[in-house]
């Protein structure tokens, strides 16, 4: 059984320095409440331990600026910058830019990515949900297990390159918004590098070295050659936004909603895997009790309308800003809490998030606004159009039963309760807990990261 120690240090002192100013102004609807001005920045440790992967170590700063206070809390600049490692060589390193006011005359949004991703054992679990089966004796190493045949067998090995620049300008102010941005995404996969992950391991901890699924659907032709090292893909991405939310970090009332295509056309170069994808994505906000309850929900539909998309590709969630360093599904911290990551993939899926978020502590420490934040849950998300499989391929010799159940995908749910304390409204760290209703979608997952979900 993979053990895993995850957790953080304290939530690092919530003092954000004034670069620009030191001052404050009063909010008139609440006396307590700071307006902030200027530059503020918040700082987060990254630390967590896995058996396989080692320590991981690091951390993250996140920048705001918010002028002379009048749009607060809504920021006029983001800047994220985040750098982790672990001891056994995966690791994050991110750059991210957010801005509504970077031309002067003209409020045009301008949101920028560039990461660079490593992920040594990276979850995979084969194609269209239920229809994939997750066997948990097979990654758990237990001397009575007579199934094991290894940690590493739902896994693979990603390097990923990742660059995104997204452009949004006004059709109707304040509410109807257009969308157009170019992406790369550079993606390197191969197998586990067991033998480095087995450094330094007594023999009885060392991992063997045996085929994964990953390898196995290769073998089997399930994953086509010319896709199983990754690729090079080049995008353009198109869209409506509907967005009347009042507070962009933790919205108290409105809409956010929207359609986008997002395609790789073979003009730019996507020769081998030209396609597109379409996402419509509904969130809606509603005050319960002002500035202490509010119920969001959140709705969408993602599918490929065109082509055929890469099976690197076909976990990655599309929308038309997301702030998170890793922004895949369906199952993990960005959709289906205490699914397993990457549990459910398919061509097209469905998927929805509903909560109550809960201030239950406001305050003040030191002109600093503080909050504490209860959020109940529930999730769920289902396969509606499942990726093409040929089995003809597979050896006779090969039990589909320890691979394959031939019932369609049903719908996955999860509940559990998470804890965010958010400091100036935009610098939130958040702690999710969230339990899989089937344990073919694992058991739980707890997740430390920053941000609500949406």
């Amino acid at each position: 059984m993979k053990k895993s120690i995850l957790f953080t240090l304290a939530f690092i002192f919530f003092a954000n320095i004034l670069l620009g100013q030191n001052e404050t102004k009063k909010d008139s609807t609440n006396n307590k409440e700071k307006i902030k001005t200027g530059w503020n920045f918040g700082v987060l440790p990254a630390v967590a331990f896995d058996s396989d992967l080692g320590f991981k170590y690091g951390g993250l700063i996140n920048l705001y600026n918010f002028g002379d206070g009048s749009t607060y809390p809504n920021y006029l600049q983001s800047i994220y910058l985040e750098i982790s490692r672990t001891t056994k060589g995966s690791g994050v390193n991110q750059l991210f830019f957010d801005s509504e006011h970077l031309f002067k005359n003209r409020k045009l949004r301008v949101t920028a990515d560039l990461s660079f991703l490593t992920e040594k054992a990276l979850d995979f679990y084969g194609f269209n949900g239920a229809e994939a089966l997750y066997n948990p004796d097979f990654e758990n190493d237990l001397s009575s297990n007579s199934s094991y045949i290894s940690r590493m067998f739902y896994r693979h090995a990603r390097k990923m390159t990742r660059f995104t620049c997204d452009f949004q300008g006004y059709i109707i102010p304040d509410k109807l918004r257009w969308l157009g941005g170019i992406a790369y995404f550079g993606n390197k996969i191969e197998q586990v590098d067991i033998d480095n992950l087995n450094e330094g391991k007594d023999e009885s901890e060392k991992l063997p070295d045996t085929a994964s699924l990953y390898d196995k659907y290769i073998d089997w032709g399930i994953i086509p050659s010319e896709e199983a090292d990754g690729g090079n893909n080049q995008y353009l991405k198109f869209g409506l936004i509907w967005d009347t939310r009042d507070i962009e970090a933790n919205p108290g009332h409105g809409i956010w909603s929207e359609a986008l295509i997002m395609t790789a056309p073979s003009f730019l170069g996507n020769k081998e895997n030209a396609y597109t994808k379409l996402v419509v994505t509904h969130r809606q906000y509603f005050t319960l009790i002002k500035k202490r309850l509010t119920f969001a929900y959140r709705v969408g539909y993602q599918g490929t309308i065109a082509g055929n998309a890469p099976f690197y590709m076909q976990a990655y969630m599309i929308s038309s800003y997301s702030p998170s360093v890793i922004t895949e599904g369906l199952g993990g911290s960005k959709s289906l809490r205490g699914i397993l990551r990457n549990r459910i993939v398919g061509d097209d899926f469905v998927f929805g998030n509903f909560e109550f978020r809960w201030k239950f502590l406001k305050t003040v420490i030191k002109n600093q606004n503080v909050y504490l934040a209860l959020n109940p849950f529930v999730d769920a998300g289902k396969i509606i159009d499942p990726i093409d499989i040929d089995k003809s391929n597979i050896p006779a010799s090969v039990t589909l039963s320890n691979y394959f159940d031939e019932s369609k995908d049903k719908f996955h749910f999860t509940y559990g309760c998470g804890l965010h304390i958010a400091h100036n409204e935009n610098f939130v760290l958040s702690i999710n807990y969230g339990i899989a209703a089937d344990k073919n979608d694992g058991t739980k997952g707890l997740y430390i990261g920053t941000n609500w979900l949406f």
